[in-house]
C-alpha cells in the first residue's frame, strides 16, 4: 500500500510541474467572457493559447490573439471570489487564467501598416489592399467607424470580428492611452485552439488567403 500511495504521489507531482511548465512556456487556457468574436468565438468559450506566438513566432495579420488590458478598455473586475483551491489550479494550468483582464480579438495591422475604414463598398483596406473578410458575423451588416491610422512601431492593430458589438482599437484611438493600438509585448499569444465546450471543439484560422496580397509597409 505504502509503495502504491508513492507512485500516485510521484504522478501527481509529475502532472502537476508538467502543466505548470505548459502554461508557462507553451499552451495556457483562457474563457471568453463577452461576444466581440462572434461567430468565431462565443461568450464561455474556452480556448488554449500558444505562448510562443509572438515569443518565438511572429505575429501574422489574421491572428487571433489574447492581450492584457494595460489600456484601461474594460471596466475594473469584481472577480475577486476565488477560493485557494480555485486560484491554485488556475496558477498551475489547470484552470483558465483570471488573474489578469484579458481581451481577445483579431489582429488587423502590424507594425507599418496603413489601416482604414472605409472604401466605396465599405470594406476596411489595409496598405491600400481592401479586405475580403469572412470571420466578420454575417448575421449583422457592419456599421462603418471612419478611422486612418499607420500603426507604430511595436504596436498592432485589432478588431473583433462582431464588429457591431466589439469595443476594439476603433473606439479607443483618441485622447486614450495608446491611441487605440496595442503593445506587441502585452500580447500573451495566438489563439489556436477552442478546447470547451466539446460541440465546438476545433482549430482557430487567421485566414491567411484574405491577407495574402497585402504589401509591405512602406
Amino acid at each position: 500500500m505504502l509503495s502504491w500511495l508513492r507512485e500516485i504521489a510521484l504522478i501527481l507531482v509529475i502532472s502537476i510541474v508538467l502543466s505548470f511548465v505548459i502554461k508557462t512556456f507553451f499552451f495556457k487556457a483562457f474563457y471568453i467572457p463577452s461576444e466581440s468574436m462572434v461567430p468565431t468565438l462565443e461568450e464561455n468559450d474556452r480556448i488554449f493559447v500558444n505562448l510562443m506566438v509572438p515569443r518565438n513566432f511572429a505575429l501574422q495579420r489574421g491572428d487571433v490573439v489574447v492581450f492584457k488590458d494595460t489600456k484601461g478598455w474594460l471596466p475594473p473586475s469584481n472577480d475577486g471570489a476565488q477560493n485557494w483551491f480555485q486560484k491554485t489550479l488556475e496558477f498551475i494550468g489547470l484552470l483558465p487564467d483570471t488573474s489578469q483582464q484579458y481581451l481577445v480579438k483579431r489582429l488587423i495591422g502590424l507594425p507599418g501598416d496603413h489601416v482604414v475604414c472605409c472604401d466605396a463598398q465599405q470594406r476596411i483596406t489595409v496598405n491600400g489592399v481592401a479586405l475580403v473578410e469572412p470571420y466578420v458575423n454575417p448575421a449583422e451588416v457592419p456599421r462603418p467607424v471612419p478611422f486612418d491610422v499607420v500603426v507604430p512601431a511595436g504596436d498592432v492593430w485589432v478588431m473583433g470580428d462582431n464588429r457591431n458589438h466589439s469595443s476594439d482599437s476603433r473606439f479607443h484611438n483618441a485622447a486614450q492611452p495608446g491611441n487605440g493600438f496595442i503593445d506587441e509585448k502585452d500580447i500573451e499569444g495566438q489563439a489556436v485552439v477552442i478546447a470547451w465546450p466539446l460541440n465546438r471543439l476545433g482549430t482557430l484560422s487567421n485566414y491567411s488567403s484574405t491577407f495574402s496580397s497585402i504589401p509591405a509597409p512602406h
